[in-house]
């Protein structure tokens, strides 16, 4: 009969405390009930980094134009060759007399052509371009107008004088000939000073200003610029250059061509920054590829 009692006892205390958990349970809200669980479908994508960034698309493009850049020195080197042949061509032929009255306009066709001049020197209208320089002396260029027999004037660069007869250069007398070869006007750059004529002043030869300053059109004076030749050995040239005889140039083609090493610069250029390109484009390919993954729920 006691056992009896002690299971109807066990049983009656289980179901209370059966009973006072469901009741618990259903006291506590449905958002503590469910336990928290992973995502069904987590997705990922890798971050997106631009693959043309503004540094790639400059870097990309200067090659492009360094290759254009030596490509057109390659045609200006074709160019330059070709004026420098007809200018050659044109120095080989017999000199001839230049007409009473010069055409302005035709004078470029005859750069570096020889022509023979006969008349006196205007020495009052004399004119020293500085600096000048031969054989690592210092001095001038005496430039000074001939009255040619036929009453007009051009203008000659006799040569090059050293500086301690700047005052006092041998200053022929009386009817002169001689052989030079037709030039143009000077190109000034950027660091050539100006020239005074008032002061009689010249660092280059400005034609249109020299025959001005020498008499202008009233005194028929054209702006034809001839630069006397002189085909004298070394020994002569030291001699004249003692005396303060102005020493005048030699017959021969003095135009700078430096196409190719420019063409070597340019192209040097775009296969270096070629080089920089692909290493950058590499670099950025790697970069991406090691970009940590990051997850959007």
């Amino acid at each position: 009969m006691s056992g009896l009692l002690r299971s109807a006892s066990t049983f009656a205390h289980t179901s209370w405390r059966s009973a006072s958990f469901r009741s618990l349970e259903s006291s506590l809200p449905r958002r503590a009930q469910s336990t928290s669980l992973p995502p069904k479908a987590s997705q990922y994508a890798a971050k997106k980094t631009p693959m043309l960034t503004p540094t790639i698309v400059v870097i990309g493009f200067i090659p492009i134009l360094c290759f254009a850049l030596g490509t057109w020195q390659v045609e200006r080197l074709k160019w330059k060759v070709n004026l420098i042949d007809e200018l050659e061509e044109k120095l080989q032929r017999d000199p001839s007399t230049l007409p009473s009255h010069i055409n302005l306009a035709a004078v470029p066709e005859f750069v570096f052509r020889k022509v023979y001049l006969k008349g006196t020197w205007d020495h009052e209208h004399s004119m020293l371009l500085k600096p000048r320089t031969h054989d690592g002396t210092h001095g001038y260029h005496v430039i000074t107008p001939l009255v040619r027999s036929n009453g007009s004037t051009v203008l000659v660069d006799r040569g090059f004088i050293s500086q301690e007869f700047a005052e006092n250069w041998s200053k022929e007398s009386g009817e002169v000939e001689l052989l030079g070869m037709l030039r143009t006007a000077q190109k000034r750059n950027n660091f050539t000073p100006d020239n005074h004529p008032e002061k009689n002043e010249w660092y280059w030869s400005d034609t249109d200003a020299m025959a001005e300053y020498a008499g202008g059109e009233k005194g028929n004076v054209q702006p034809v610029f001839v630069e006397e030749i002189f085909d004298g050995h070394a020994g002569d040239a030291s001699t004249r250059m003692a005396r303060g005889v102005p020493i005048g140039r030699p017959a021969s083609v003095d135009i700078r061509n430096s196409h190719a090493s420019y063409i070597a610069t340019w192209y040097s250029l775009s296969a270096f920054t070629s080089v920089m390109f692909i290493r950058l484009l590499m670099k950025q390919r790697n970069y991406r590829a090691r970009m940590p993954r990051v997850s959007r729920l």
